[in-house]
């Protein structure tokens, strides 16, 4: 089995494990800061008088970090560009873990209210993270089996980002779209195989659309 995944993409071997040790605890502090940060702008009473509370509402940050696209995007670039299937499981779940808890302390002692029913959802997707990751890892890889991975993920993305059904399509913010745009970057390695990805897994997020929206959290 490990030979017939190889075949999909070979592990980046790494012999220095205190640096792979730290790049992991990095990953985990990055998490916890941003849950930190993404439920301190939810909390923030925009001031229209204060410049960097306009740039705030303007690009509507506090509702862009508390939804899922930017995490998603996030954890598939830790995911994918970890040396291992097994370090991107790690790191994906370090990532997500510090973010969960920092969010839920922030607004347990902040905000003075425990969100435990809301973040069952977000605990609920660390936990399966690791196995996700691993499958996404194998999505950079140069197997016809990647272009599938890749097709699945944009198509799971995609409603994500835009507000889709199987009769209409409009954009759902100016960083949605980027953070599209950045998924197709992360997953790009050769233009046919993006191409392919791209277009399959468009298509397909129009049919999937109305089961995705049930299990995203919001």
């Amino acid at each position: 089995m490990n030979e017939k995944l190889k075949l999909i993409r070979q592990p980046l071997k790494t012999d220095n494990k205190s640096r792979s040790f730290i790049n992991s605890f990095l990953i985990l502090l990055l998490g916890t800061g941003l849950g930190f940060f993404a439920k301190w702008l939810d909390a923030l009473s925009i001031d229209s008088t204060i410049w960097w509370h306009r740039i705030i509402g303007k690009l509507d940050l506090g509702n862009v970090l508390s939804e899922f696209p930017i995490w998603l995007g996030l954890t598939l670039a830790i995911s994918v560009f970890s040396y291992t299937p097994l370090k991107s499981a790690i790191n994906s779940f370090l990532f997500l873990g510090g973010m969960c808890v920092a969010y839920h302390i922030y607004t347990v002692v902040i905000c003075g209210f425990d969100p435990s029913d809301y973040m069952k959802i977000w605990y609920g997707i660390t936990i399966v993270s690791p196995l996700l990751a691993v499958i996404c890892w194998y999505g950079k890889g140069t197997h016809p089996v990647s272009v599938v991975i890749d097709t699945l993920i944009i198509a799971f993305i995609f409603p994500l980002c835009f507000s889709i059904g199987m009769v209409y399509f409009s954009f759902n913010g100016f960083i949605n779209a980027v953070i599209f745009a950045c998924v197709i970057f992360i997953l790009y390695r050769a233009p046919k195989q993006i191409t392919i990805a791209v277009l399959a897994g468009t298509a397909l997020a129009f049919p999937l659309s109305k089961y995705i929206y049930i299990f995203i959290p919001s």
